[in-house]
């Protein structure tokens, strides 16, 4: 666990995951509520921690994919499009982040 608080591509990683978490949270349970029972407590309370997670991940990805000298092309766009989708950020945790060889 303390990789994920020592290294730039463990914080990457558990803010991506948290931030995928937040995102299905937020489209799976706050928002249905919100339509069905018209109780808006949670979409108030998940959606600016979303938003700052999402952030955070977005300046985070930038950070690191300088640092690793990624290729915006190749590499970046696919992790910065991953936390627009459900899921994405685990794909790309998986398919991307936990091969790399950080030092």
């Amino acid at each position: 666990m303390m990789k994920f608080l020592t290294t730039k591509i463990g914080r990457l990683r558990l803010i991506g995951f948290l931030e995928g978490l937040s995102l299905l949270v937020l489209i799976g349970i706050a928002v249905p509520l919100k339509y069905a029972k018209g109780d808006p407590t949670l979409v108030k309370t998940m959606g600016p921690v979303h938003g700052l997670l999402f952030l955070l991940f977005i300046l985070n990805t930038l950070s690191f994919g300088i640092e690793q000298k990624w290729k915006f092309q190749e590499t970046t766009w696919k992790v910065l499009v991953a936390c627009l989708i459900p899921f994405g950020t685990f794909y790309v945790d998986y398919t991307i982040l936990s091969r790399q060889d950080v030092q």
